[in-house]
């Protein structure tokens, strides 16, 4: 007789062991899936809702905690199921069959791929994305390719090291950045775009909140747009990318550069972030940008501590489980030097470790300075959740 303990963080072990005693690939992967343990907080439960959770997890097994209108649940995926089903749905709780349907829908079957702009992006690998700064005063590498020419020259030196988007950026949006006038961005931005996509180099994606900006980089080649307002800074901007067909990635930030840090107040910061952009992507759907061209990213950095950035990071599969491809960028950021008291200059190995772990978490696309070590530890990373 023999007891032997499987890694419980994730499916894959289970996946293994059905598939070591002779299982088909898909129906052990199911099956693993099921057996994951996950929780769920449901926000706005009326009291008859609260009792009829609490019976429902006396028989099925479940751990039912609740409260003044919330309840946290947490059981095996298998467990969750009979509640997104009409036919098995204990009585009282018909309002939630949806909601739990579709949490229970992404979290088996998440994006596997990314529409832009009539191309398509593959999420069964990590995705990096190199930063082009086009400004003189962004937080890292300000004025260091502030002509075409040392743009294109970074572009190709971000391709060869293994990106494959670019993003290419005109206005600094570091905390107390000055805004920069919709003309000047043009002009820093569009030249570039125009000779990446001549070239053949990218995708290429625009970094802006505006409307007045994304027009012409996108008429130049663009494929995305990246608004680190998450559509909240210019109410034109979600329609605009709709009509280009064109990918959007929304970032959650709070207020703007000059005033975010004075708004990083949070009682469970993953889950408000998850929430948050949630809605912002509702907006974008109602906008017209189909549910397949977008990509959301947490905002490290952006109206949150040190502290809160780990902790978002710790906790991002709370951001995946929203249900949209997540992008992340700690590239850089002041809370990876708080962590490891290196100066701006010299964060790239921690980079690359923010960005394996985030991949563990769900993350499937990297926005990164410097590529090469983001590279790197992403293949491990990968290669650990790689089935054999």
């Amino acid at each position: 007789m023999k007891l032997i303990a499987l890694a419980a963080h994730t499916p894959e072990a289970v996946r293994a062991a059905l598939a070591a005693r002779g299982w088909d690939a898909q129906p052990a992967w199911f099956a693993a899936t099921g057996l994951q343990s996950l929780v769920v907080l449901l926000e706005g439960v009326t009291e008859a809702e609260r009792e009829a959770l609490v019976r429902w997890g006396i028989k099925a097994g479940a751990d039912v905690l609740t409260g003044d209108g919330w309840a946290l649940v947490g059981a095996a995926a298998s467990r969750l199921a009979p509640l997104a089903r009409p036919d098995r749905l204990p009585p009282g709780l018909e309002r939630w069959a949806g909601e739990v349907g579709r949490f229970l829908a992404a979290y088996a079957d998440p994006p596997r791929r990314w529409e832009l702009g009539g191309q398509t992006v593959a999420l069964d690998h990590p995705v990096l994305m190199g930063i082009v700064n086009v400004t003189p005063d962004s937080f890292s590498d300000g004025g260091r390719f502030a002509t075409v020419e040392r743009a294109i020259a970074q572009a190709e030196r971000l391709i060869a090291a293994g990106c494959e988007l670019l993003d290419v950026g005109g206005e600094s949006t570091r905390p107390g950045a000055t805004p920069v006038p919709a003309a000047e961005e043009i002009a820093r931005v569009v030249p570039v775009v125009a000779e990446l996509a001549r070239r053949g180099l990218g995708p290429v994606s625009v970094d802006t909140r505006k409307a007045a900006v994304a027009r012409p980089a996108l008429a130049a080649g663009a494929l995305v747009v990246n608004d680190v307002s998450g559509l909240s800074f210019d109410p034109e901007l979600a329609a605009v990318a709709a009509a280009a067909g064109a990918g959007v990635i929304i970032m959650h930030m709070r207020g703007t550069p000059d005033t975010m840090d004075s708004l990083a107040v949070y009682r469970h910061v993953a889950a408000e972030v998850a929430g948050e952009l949630a809605q912002a992507a509702a907006r974008a759907e109602t906008a017209g940008v189909a549910r397949s061209r977008i990509v959301v990213d947490p905002g490290f950095g952006f109206a949150k501590t040190p502290e809160q950035n780990f902790r978002l990071l710790d906790e991002l599969a709370t951001v995946v489980a929203v249900g949209y491809p997540v992008m992340v960028g700690p590239s850089r950021k002041r809370f990876l030097g708080a962590a490891t008291g290196r100066p701006v200059e010299d964060r790239d190995r921690a980079t690359a470790v923010a960005c394996a772990l985030a991949w563990e978490r769900g993350a499937r696309l990297f926005r990164v300075h410097d590529a090469a070590l983001a590279h790197e530890a992403l293949r491990v990373a990968s290669a650990t959740t790689s089935a054999t």
